[in-house]
């Protein structure tokens, strides 16, 4: 139901049986499948975790899966999962979900779960749709979504989608939780959720502040925070649909996520940093000093074992320091077949991943939050992996479903 046809509108969530247990949510609740992509460890301790007990591990692909031998076996075990998942078990919420998530840090991020018509969304540069993305798509990451997408009977959003709120939205969503869907905290240290069911007149409520927000943006009224690929790839399946079934109000039409307000302290844009694997870092210092000064604005922290260096680039090609990087890296891969790059959230995570023989690391500063929404709109799409919302650990994890099948 949309009595305000917005594009942010109430969904038909579905949560697990079990979500007033937290033990069994913790278990269930796992991070979004983009994090920790150069540490199979991680994952390996979330699989080991969940091992036995029902999982939102089992119906999602870890991007560090993807290009090895696990990722046919973990999508035959979501294949698996999706066959014999089974609706009528699942609590279901027709409505929204006020989210309070309080992360690693301590700090409470607020959101709001919903629904996005993919209507009103294009990942393509020069877009000037109602949902856009704030950085360039990495193309080849979206047909094994869309793949898992096409086979799914559900799907689990880690969707984050930012507003630039100046009517209240979360205020408003805070004032009419009641009734608490789940409690719990997440495993592998990503802090604690909270999420309150918001239904029947209440839902009605928050629609309108959701009409009355959409009312005062022109242009750009949703920014894509987190899942950008996840999103393009929900839009690259509906696009199917659309043409096999010519129905347009397919549950494929639409995609659950979370939107939060770009003002809120807690969130925080961190840099998405650079590695180089299976390179020659000899090489790569001796390429990088040719288009390098020793002083300059964008300034850029080399790392290679124990070897440090800073430089900035001579004749830099994007506004940005990450835009003019990644020009220069692209130009490198095409040059040096084999060699890849990998993008890591965390200083910490990259410093020890560029330690490793054959590994160099990049480290630059980020942008302020301030200026997404007037550059977007300025200047379109970032470059790719520009930013992430916090570091890693807060990133957003799959606890809700919704059905995207007939």
């Amino acid at each position: 139901m949309n009595p305000t046809q917005t594009v942010f509108s109430s969904a038909a969530i579905l949560l697990p049986p079990f979500s007033s247990d937290p033990e069994s949510m913790k278990r269930w609740a796992v991070i979004a499948c983009d994090q920790f992509t150069s540490e199979p460890a991680y994952w390996k301790r979330c699989r080991d975790l969940a091992c036995g007990h029902p999982s939102a591990y089992d119906y999602i692909m870890p991007e560090a899966y993807l290009g090895t031998e696990e990722e046919a076996v973990h999508a035959a075990e979501i294949e698996k999962a999706m066959a014999s998942f089974d609706e009528r078990i699942m609590r279901r919420i027709d409505g929204f979900l006020y989210l309070e998530r309080t992360l690693p840090d301590g700090s409470l991020r607020r959101g709001i779960v919903g629904r996005i018509d993919l209507e009103a969304y294009d990942y393509r540069p020069g877009s000037s749709s109602t949902i856009r993305a704030t950085e360039a798509t990495v193309l080849e990451r979206i047909p094994p979504r869309t793949k898992i997408r096409a086979s799914a009977a559900i799907e689990l959003p880690h969707i984050l989608v930012l507003v630039d709120d100046r009517v209240g939205l979360m205020e408003k969503a805070a004032s009419l939780a009641r009734e608490i869907a789940y409690d719990f905290d997440l495993m592998a240290g990503g802090g604690h959720a909270r999420g309150f069911a918001i239904e029947g007149q209440d839902a009605l409520l928050l629609s309108e502040k959701i009409a009355e927000y959409e009312a005062s943006r022109a242009g750009l009224v949703y920014a894509m925070g987190d899942g950008n690929h996840s999103l393009a790839a929900a839009r690259a399946h509906w696009e199917n649909v659309k043409c096999e079934t010519g129905d347009m109000d397919h549950p494929a039409r639409y995609a659950l996520c979370e939107i939060t307000a770009l003002g809120e302290e807690s969130l925080v844009f961190e840099p998405i940093y650079r590695l180089l694997k299976n390179c020659d870092p000899d090489d790569v210092f001796t390429e990088l000093l040719k288009v390098s000064v020793e002083s300059g604005e964008q300034r850029v922290e080399i790392i290679a074992g124990e070897r440090r260096q800073e430089l900035s680039f001579a004749r830099p090609t994007h506004a940005l320091t990450v835009g003019t990087l990644q020009d220069w890296i692209d130009r490198y891969l095409a040059a040096h077949p084999g060699v890849v790059c990998d993008y890591i959230h965390g200083e910490e995570s990259l410093r020890g991943l560029a330690s490793a023989p054959g590994n160099v690391g990049f480290l630059f500063e980020g942008m302020d939050k301030s200026a997404l929404f007037p550059y977007v709109e300025a200047h379109g799409t970032l470059p790719r992996k520009t930013f992430s919302m916090g570091d890693a650990a807060g990133k957003r994890y799959y606890i809700e479903c919704r059905r995207i099948r007939r």
